[in-house]
């Protein structure tokens, strides 16, 4: 389902990019840090819609420049890779603040603590700081998946054939909107419970060996 497969192609992108401006907001270069804060505000205040439109029909028009330059042939921009990078920039944002939270949340102490024990940097993130991240961004992070796999509707208009798409053109041939549309909710509820499931069983693994009070 083309559905699932943009969620889970967008899903790796914004985390990475939202981990990335979450150090990014913390870094002790003022220029880095207003650089980071400025997409993150951008790419939240624009509304994912126009964002998806924007990198559509913009990549789609630089590639065809550049291709018919170069090679002579106009290439095109699949819909699928530009509703990935529209939606992945868009979650990113988001997901820099739910990092920049847990990062917050880990107490200095943790870092100092490696330090004594002689770890480099690289370590002290691997070893002790991301096991306790995971753990306190999970809660933000399995919400903004639930809203990434009901924003990857909008890429219909895109004309990705999803899940959204297809239920128009159903609607379209046989005059029946009540009921593919009842459908495609039923189908969105199904995909959400499985996913709410699979994040329980996330968070319950993230959470062993942590000492509760």
């Amino acid at each position: 389902m083309v559905t699932v497969a943009l969620t889970l192609a967008t899903l790796p992108v914004g985390l990475i990019l939202g981990f990335v401006l979450s150090l990014a907001r913390q870094s002790g270069d003022p220029l880095v840090r207003l650089s980071a804060r400025i997409y993150a505000t951008i790419f939240r205040g624009v509304p994912e819609l126009l964002t998806l439109f924007v990198v559509y029909y913009g990549s789609q028009y630089l590639v065809t420049a550049v291709s018919t330059a170069l090679f002579g042939v106009p290439l095109e921009v699949s819909p699928f890779f530009a509703g990935m990078v529209a939606l992945g920039l868009v979650m990113a944002s988001y997901a820099s603040e739910v990092f920049l939270a847990a990062f917050r949340a880990i107490a200095a102490g943790q870092y100092e603590a490696g330090r004594a024990l002689g770890l480099q940097k690289g370590k002290i993130m691997r070893l002790i700081i991301l096991p306790q991240l995971i753990r306190l961004a999970l809660p933000g992070l399995s919400n903004l998946w639930l809203s990434l796999m009901k924003d990857t509707a909008l890429v219909s208009v895109i004309t990705l054939n999803d899940l959204l798409r297809q239920t128009q053109v159903a609607v379209s041939s046989t005059r029946q909107p009540f009921f593919f549309y009842l459908v495609a909710c039923l189908i969105y509820l199904g995909l959400s419970l499985l996913s709410s499931i699979a994040i329980g069983q996330t968070r319950r693994w993230a959470s062993r060996g942590m000492v509760t009070r």
